[in-house]
């Protein structure tokens, strides 16, 4: 009888230790672009709060939304764009009252670094030597999305049909031009600033709207107390200051 109160005592005590490693374990789904900066903005939370672990998942905003609402288990959401974090809201998939806007950021067309085609304006994306533009999905990227409604201000959307070569995220669209796949692409300025050795900045690209990333505490969050202060964390000095050297602007 001893033995299996032993046993049940024992066995109850780590029931309860894993119970509290998986309380502390926070999974948070973020845009492709911000890849850099939430691996760094984990890593200080990580050191800070030592009991915690952030597990990352990245991926195009509204790929993301998706496996949301199929049920992946995810505590904290940030996108690249307000309209995804909508969808969200609508959906029923993000706490109320949680969302908050963290860091802005600004669309440019890239070039391979070793590129000698003359680009200053969109119009210029119409000459013969541009054969082939990385553009991202806009079904499901918000830089795709970005990037149509400049074209089509600019009234070039149908006109790049022929060259555009789509993508499923931002990161994609970097990779083709930093491989010289495609003569140019849409994506954000900090993303152009990860691979300075391989790409450089024609110009940035005109928008009527801001490019602002909101955050928010999903509703089947099963760590919300975690999930809060991950958020709080990368709203504070200390986020922010991570966020700044990846070329993130403060909302």
């Amino acid at each position: 009888m001893s033995f299996s109160l032993q046993s049940l005592v024992a066995g109850l005590a780590l029931l309860t230790a894993t119970g509290i490693a998986q309380a502390d374990e926070l999974t948070v789904s973020a845009a492709s672009s911000l890849t850099n900066a939430f691996k760094e903005i984990a890593q200080d939370y990580e050191a800070l709060h030592p009991d915690a672990k952030v597990q990352l998942n990245f991926g195009a905003s509204g790929a993301l939304l998706q496996q949301m609402a199929k049920g992946a288990p995810v505590d904290v959401f940030a996108s690249a764009d307000q309209e995804t974090m909508d969808q969200a809201a609508r959906q029923k998939l993000i706490e109320a009252g949680s969302r908050q806007d963290f860091a802005n950021n600004a669309l440019v067309l890239i070039v391979p670094n070793d590129s000698t085609l003359k680009l200053a304006q969109l119009d210029d994306l119409t000459q013969p030597g541009v054969e082939k533009v990385a553009i991202g999905n806009p079904a499901s990227v918000p830089v795709g999305r970005y990037s149509q409604q400049a074209l089509e201000a600019a009234g070039l959307w149908s006109t790049m049909q022929a060259k555009a070569i789509s993508t499923q995220n931002v990161r994609q669209s970097l990779d083709y031009v930093a491989r010289g796949e495609v003569e140019a692409g849409f994506v954000y300025a900090t993303d152009a600033s990860v691979m300075q050795d391989k790409v450089k900045v024609a110009f940035e690209v005109p928008l009527e709207v801001k490019i602002s990333y909101p955050i928010a505490q999903t509703a089947d969050s099963t760590n919300a107390a975690e999930g809060q202060r991950f958020i709080a964390f990368v709203r504070s000095p200390a986020g922010q200051a991570v966020l700044a050297r990846y070329g993130f602007k403060q909302p």
